[in-house]
């Protein structure tokens, strides 16, 4: 991780970063604030619009903590700047998905619909593939792990099958499919099938 805790991040115009002596960060940007707490043994450097991550020594632990804090800091910095968002796409006959004020109502195929509250910093939008007419919900938020936790919440409410492909998976996701039984059922013999000669 030392490699990636080297490289300087740049900051946008616009982003302020002011770091305390106790670890914690704070990065304000058009998106919003973000505040984090680090290892105080990790030491934020400031030199105009580049920022550094400097670690003590060579120890493994210090390595560790290098490249993460430097990747920790630099998803603030893009949160606050750009903001980060997940698309899922679903898939299913019937299958609906709508806001109702801030809330997102999915229909998946359950006897009732299925309300998620959005986390803080969250926000859902929908819209209609023109393609195949099925809904695709965003999820955007300024915290990375938020966004990504919230997306993953959506997602395990009805997770994609192998078979038929229904469900909700993200737009990047490949579901491997499987190929369903064919012939006829018990065709080795077993109840119902052909008997064996």
């Amino acid at each position: 991780m030392s490699r990636i805790g080297k490289q300087p991040i740049t900051v946008p115009a616009g982003v302020s970063i002011s770091a305390e002596a106790d670890g914690r960060v704070t990065v304000k940007g058009p998106k919003g604030t973000l505040v984090k707490t680090f290892s105080p043994e990790m030491k934020i450097v400031l030199d105009g619009a580049i920022a550094r991550v400097e670690r003590p020594t060579d120890h493994d632990r210090h390595r560790a903590l290098h490249g993460l804090t430097r990747t920790l800091l630099f998803n603030m910095v893009t949160g606050v700047s750009t903001g980060f968002q997940k698309i899922l796409n679903m898939t299913g006959v019937g299958y609906r998905a709508q806001l109702n004020g801030k809330n997102l109502q999915l229909n998946v195929g359950y006897s009732h619909p299925v309300h998620i509250e959005p986390k803080e910093g969250i926000s859902f939008a929908v819209v209609q593939d023109p393609g195949t007419r099925m809904p695709i919900v965003t999820v955007a938020g300024m915290d990375k792990e938020t966004v990504g936790q919230q997306s993953a919440e959506i997602r395990k409410v009805r997770p994609p099958e192998p078979y038929k492909g229904k469900g909700i998976r993200y737009s990047t996701e490949v579901v491997r499919r499987k190929a369903g039984k064919s012939g006829k059922a018990g065709a080795k013999g077993g109840k119902g099938g052909a008997k064996k000669k």
